[in-house]
């Protein structure tokens, strides 16, 4: 049976790594793969991912408006594949993800998802919502922060270094440091609010 994994972590974590090694085990053994990625993310170029080692691969682009499940069953009807990979899934809409849940019960091939579970104030991204709600695998890619605990936070840095607070959701050209929640300061920067009361 086809399942949607959902591999997850703070930014540079390696996640990016993984897929592309991945992807390499499947066409190693003569397997077929289509890789996908958003528009959004053009830091390496137009429809290319690119992890920070150096490996990189041509993939399709996913834009809000794009039927995820439409376009792998074209594919699939002209020549079989065997695994679908998607990074960046953080920027999926609700609706891409239940395309690729149907990717996996209709057509029996398994989505393999990469990507963020919240941005730069702690908030989760509409995409691993329901990635997280809906995949069958949810793994971890681990990384630590400088504090050596595990870090689960990304934070925004500026060009300079100093820590961004405030801003887009989704706003390419910013460097990211991992953190963990303790260090990141979550009551200081999420738009949750939240005073103790005072006792009487």
């Amino acid at each position: 049976m086809a399942k949607l994994y959902f591999f997850y972590s703070a930014m540079n974590a390696g996640k990016t790594t993984s897929l592309l090694q991945s992807d390499h085990n499947y066409r190693q053994r003569g397997m077929n793969t289509i890789l996908y990625t958003s528009k959004r993310d053009d830091r390496s170029g137009e429809g290319i991912i690119s992890s920070r080692i150096g490996l990189s691969r041509k993939a399709h682009l996913i834009e809000d408006q794009s039927d995820l499940f439409a376009d792998v069953k074209a594919r699939h009807e002209t020549e079989e594949l065997h695994c679908v990979f998607i990074d960046e899934a953080q920027f999926l809409t609700p609706a891409q993800v239940l395309q690729a849940t149907m990717i996996c019960d209709q057509l029996k091939i398994p989505v393999l998802a990469y990507g963020l579970r919240s941005d730069f104030r702690g908030e989760p991204f509409a995409g691993s919502i329901y990635l997280l709600a809906w995949a069958e695998e949810l793994i971890e890619v681990k990384t630590v922060c400088r504090s050596g605990r595990k870090a689960t936070m990304s934070a925004r840095l500026s060009a300079e270094g100093e820590r961004v607070w405030e801003g887009e959701q989704v706003q390419i050209g910013y460097h990211y440091e991992p953190l963990s929640r303790h260090l990141f300061n979550l009551p200081k920067v999420s738009p949750i609010t939240y005073s103790p009361k005072s006792e009487s």
